[in-house]
């Protein structure tokens, strides 16, 4: 028996609205409270004590503390990004189901940022693949917890803490098609190439009919200003398969391990 079956009364709404704020998981009235991001970085004249900024820096210790512990072990992985918004009957939802099987059967571990569209079929792939699908989740006023598909997941306040994790504990950047939030990685990634903070850390873009307009913009308009060099170029693989795009993986890293 249904251990609702004594109130059939009582229709079952809609699930109350959730996110998460760290490890802390806020419902109905509580979501609407201000993300901890804002808090760091809006201006206020007065604040409570443990909203100032010298004890938000043992918050943001924290977090890294957490997330160093938990992803020390992870062994060789590939971060995956694209758009939360990519439907599951969609192209891409495919691609990004089909890049985390063969990163797994190439040896490694796949982290995404753990919500819905791109990144859970990600750590779909990587999950029915038998490998290690990790999530990496953030405090947002529309977010809705990690994807089902994750099985090591670490929830963020910070942005910027969350951003460290996702290079740190990568070997290389696999790009699906996205908004504003994938454009973020990938151009942090590319400066951090760019400017040698880290080292053989392949991008690669999938999708040439989606990042092609963008790249021919990066080539026509930034270097034919000078604003970025001709090697520069050479940061970023775009491919439209997803054996070629692991396989770009796989070249980048045989090329700097040598035989």
């Amino acid at each position: 028996m249904s251990p609702h079956s004594g109130n059939d009364d009582q229709q079952a709404g809609p699930p109350a609205p959730a996110r998460r704020r760290g490890q802390v998981e806020l419902r109905r009235d509580q979501a609407s409270a201000v993300q901890s991001d804002r808090y760091l970085l809006d201006s206020m004249e007065e604040t409570p004590f443990t909203k100032t900024d010298p004890w938000r820096v043992l918050r943001i210790q924290s977090e890294f503390v957490e997330g160093f512990g938990t992803l020390s072990e992870l062994g060789p992985a590939i971060s995956v990004f694209g758009s939360a918004r990519t439907p599951r009957d969609s192209q891409f939802y495919k691609v990004g189901e089909e890049v985390g099987r063969l990163l797994v059967e190439a040896g490694y571990a796949v982290i995404t940022g753990g919500g819905p569209g791109a990144m859970e079929a990600a750590n779909k792939g990587a999950c029915e693949a038998g490998g290690v699908s990790v999530g990496l989740g953030i405090e947002l006023p529309f977010e809705q917890g990690m994807n089902e598909w994750v099985d090591l997941g670490v929830n963020f306040r910070y942005f910027f803490a969350r951003k460290t994790m996702f290079v740190k504990y990568a070997q290389g950047f696999i790009v699906l098609p996205g908004g504003f939030g994938t454009l973020d990685e990938l151009f942090e990634a590319m400066t951090l190439v760019q400017t040698q903070k880290v080292t053989s850390f392949p991008i690669i873009l999938i999708g040439s009919d989606f990042w092609g307009p963008l790249w021919n913009w990066v080539r026509d308009t930034l270097l034919a200003n000078g604003m970025i060099s001709e090697k520069d170029l050479s940061l970023v693989h775009l491919v439209d398969d997803p054996a070629d795009a692991v396989g770009a993986v796989l070249a980048d890293t045989a090329r700097h391990t040598g035989p």
